[in-house]
């Protein structure tokens, strides 16, 4: 049975050491990486109060919505295209503080102002990604980015 979170305030540094423990706690040995996935979205949504929190699996060419938190999503995203298909693409994660600025961003909700992509690699090949939006402009940085990629790397 999953137990609450416990994640007391400090900051978002902070609060990502707290996380990432009982992250790795909850996913420990469940083998089923859409379960896997929705409950790491959940506990990165309700931790941190993101405006979008979710996953993109690639099947094919296409990236297809996956467990998620928050308002409708796109939920087909081609390579290359968006943030999504950038970081893709890239096989890197994308930290965009202004979505408005970045070539080709996919608006799925007028109300995303940043967003943050991390990919999900297994041998090389990107399996997936996590995909957080805020409301708020510039709302990730590079502990953000350092700790998500710890995060994903659980799965």
């Amino acid at each position: 049975m999953a137990e609450e979170l416990k994640i007391t305030a400090g900051t978002k540094e902070e609060q990502y050491a707290q996380l990432l423990p009982q992250i790795e706690q909850l996913l420990q040995g469940e083998e089923d990486e859409v379960a896997r996935m929705a409950n790491l979205v959940a506990m990165l949504h309700h931790t941190f109060s993101f405006f979008w929190t979710g996953f993109y699996r690639v099947v094919g060419e296409q990236l297809i919505l996956g467990p998620f938190q928050g308002p409708l999503a796109c939920m087909r995203i081609g390579y290359g295209r968006g943030v999504c298909g950038t970081a893709w693409k890239e096989q890197r994660t994308l930290v965009v503080p202004d979505v408005e600025l970045f070539p080709g961003h996919i608006a799925c909700s007028s109300l995303s102002r940043s967003e943050i992509v991390v990919p999900i690699l297994r041998e090389g090949v990107v399996q997936a990604v996590l995909d957080i939006d805020s409301k708020e402009l510039a709302a990730f940085d590079e502990v953000d980015r350092v700790w998500l990629e710890r995060i994903v790397a659980i799965l």
